[in-house]
């Protein structure tokens, strides 16, 4: 049995696999190859029917576009349409008659669906799959799908991201190469914006960018809210605003081919002409828009270099998003492809070349890239970067650091993600302690900190202390994921406060530096203080109250000039103890044991 590739979608998903060197979905036995994404749910809590079943269910409750919630917690998604356990906080928890089920179960069932429909076709299990996932799925929204695999009896052979994905099915289906492509991703529930390159094979991704929560039930959603005020009604409760969003996905559908519908729901009904429609969608539009932007200037390019625009998402389909890619990119999109299927197939051809008898003829090597930077915390609440953003994946970067304190025999090794200059401006993923250090004097431990981001863009971190090989380490799997509005806002706010975050940095190093030199020479004072006069002590002690008043302002300069000034008016004392150090080790030796003390010939 060959491998295959699945597009766990919002609202449709697919599989695909390589037949005779040629991707092709697989169909289930009406011929169709979509699989809506919703799982029905008896008064039992068993999940009784996928698909087209499950829409037409009437008791119980049938579950949709669970991407959303895939890796997130209640407080990431407050508007949740389904009951959930108040009680669970880091992760939902969604009540299906006496029971409560997760989001990582029921993609599963959706999951297990697909490979099902696989084995059917083949007579046989699939040997593993390929699934695909939005280009800003964070770690835990990756860990949340991987996890789902897991419970679907799947072997899961890579997590590969959905514009990268469209991008080689589209290359291997068009022929062209040495291009710049646009990957325009707008599904059910995400939005993804990659800028690749196209030359000899090599697929490599220059940058990415995009919204997990954005998409085709954005559409759904203000429909249904314009046919309540126009019908002077309240938003009902969860269970009939779920039932009246069908009712505007439908009619969303019908404004792609008509100029009006009119919607009825519950005795209620008003007529939506596609004008109207088309302004309810365009800040929603707008917001695809921002991102497309912040791609393109990270991989540094302008709209003009871009050869190809491929539109991928059944989204995509809603006339007014053709015309607004268009209007940002300047030339028309390619819409050759089926922008349901182009991600199932790239899955699928993936999956082809992992098998290690692949059926495809051409070398292909796909170069993917990381969104957000990862770095740690270091002294002073900064982020040290160890990967930025859009760097190539896999990848791995490792950094010495050390103690500051004298006898430190622990260290807490914070991961952040982001672009801020400040801890409190990123997102914590994890922290793990490395213990066990040698007892020594703040600045000669070394500890190395190593980040590995794998294939599937899931990171690992060890830590090492080099002198006696003590090491700790973790696999960063959070339990809920960023928020994609702060991930927007992360890079927003980078450009932004570029200037201000630049100049807090540079007062926290400052203040750091100085709080060194005012515990070194306090320290030397106190034990060698006898070596210079009382007047020189005193001159000391002064210039370091000076210092330490100014310690806490926002005056950077002041502080590193003080500083400085500190360090050359205490350079006399230095001297005199280096001198008194180096004549008690010498004292008693003849000259040519100071001649070799000393390295001289």
């Amino acid at each position: 049995m060959a491998n295959i590739g699945i597009d766990l979608g919002t609202t449709h998903s697919l599989v695909a696999a390589v037949f005779g060197g040629k991707a092709r979905c697989l169909l289930d036995d009406d011929e169709r190859a979509l699989l809506p994404s919703v799982v029905h749910y008896n008064d039992q809590g068993e999940a009784t029917s996928v698909g087209y079943d499950a829409i037409e269910e009437t008791d119980g409750i049938s579950f949709r576009s669970i991407k959303r919630y895939m890796g997130r917690s209640p407080k990431d998604i407050p508007d949740c349409l389904y009951d959930i356990d108040e009680k669970e906080e880091r992760a939902f928890r969604f009540i299906a008659g006496s029971k409560s089920i997760t989001a990582v179960e029921i993609s599963a069932t959706i999951l297990k669906a697909l490979s099902d429909r696989a084995e059917e076709c083949f007579f046989a299990k699939p040997t593993g799959a390929v699934i695909t996932v939005p280009a800003y799925f964070d770690d835990a929204q990756r860990q949340a799908t991987k996890d789902a695999a897991r419970v679907a009896g799947l072997e899961l052979l890579r997590l590969l991201n959905e514009p990268t994905a469209a991008a080689l099915a589209y290359g291997l289906q068009t022929g062209k190469n040495g291009i710049k492509v646009a990957v325009y991703d707008l599904g059910g529930g995400t939005f993804d914006i990659s800028i690749l390159e196209l030359s000899d094979g090599v697929f490599q991704v220059r940058s990415t960018a995009g919204d997990t929560a954005l998409g085709g039930d954005d559409f759904d959603r203000v429909l249904a809210e314009e046919f309540l005020r126009q019908c002077g009604q309240e938003r009902p409760d969860n269970a009939t605003f779920r039932r009246l969003l069908q009712v505007a996905e439908k009619a969303k559908r019908q404004l792609s081919d008509q100029e009006s519908v009119q919607i009825s729901f519950d005795g209620a009904e008003c007529v939506i002409s596609r004008t109207q429609f088309e302004a309810l969608i365009g800040p929603v539009l707008e917001r695809t828009g921002t991102a497309c932007l912040q791609a393109l200037g990270d991989a540094k390019y302008t709209t003009t270099d871009i050869d190809e625009v491929v539109l991928v998402g059944g989204s995509t389909r809603v006339p007014m998003v053709s015309r607004f890619v268009e209007k940002i990119f300047g030339s028309k999109p390619h819409t050759d492809l089926d922008p349901d299927r182009v991600v199932a197939l790239g899955a699928a051809i993936q999956a082809d070349l992992l098998s290690g008898k692949s059926e495809i003829e051409e070398d292909i090597l796909l170069l993917d890239v990381l969104p957000l930077s990862l770095g740690v915390e270091v002294m002073g609440g900064v982020v040290e970067r160890l990967i930025p953003r859009c760097s190539p994946i896999p990848a791995s970067a490792s950094q010495r650091f050390t103690t500051h304190v004298d006898g430190q025999t622990g260290m807490q090794i914070h991961v952040l993600q982001g672009e801020r200059e400040l801890v409190s401006d990123n997102r914590s993923l994890a922290r793990f302690s490395l213990k066990g250090l040698p007892d020594l004097p703040a600045g000669i431990p070394r500890i190395e900190v190593s980040f590995v981001v794998d294939s599937n863009g899931m990171l690992s971190v060890r830590a090492r202390e080099e002198f006696t090989n003590v090491e700790a380490s973790i696999d960063v799997q959070p339990s809920y994921g960023i928020d994609d509005d702060e991930i927007e806002q992360m890079l927003e706010d980078a450009i932004d406060n570029a200037s201000t975050d630049v100049e807090k940095r540079m007062l926290i190093e400052a203040r750091i530096e100085a709080e060194q030199i005012l515990r070194s020479l306090r320290k030397a004072l106190e034990v060698d203080g006898h070596l210079i006069s009382d007047s020189e002590r005193e001159g000391l002690s002064e210039a370091c109250g000076q210092l330490e008043s100014i310690l806490e302002s926002d005056e950077r300069k002041r502080i590193s000039d003080m500083s400085h000034r500190l360090d050359e008016i205490s350079a006399p004392f230095a001297q005199k103890r280096i001198e008194r150090d180096l004549a008690i080790a010498l004292e008693g030796r003849s000259a040519d044991e100071v001649a070799s003390h000393l390295g001289m010939e």
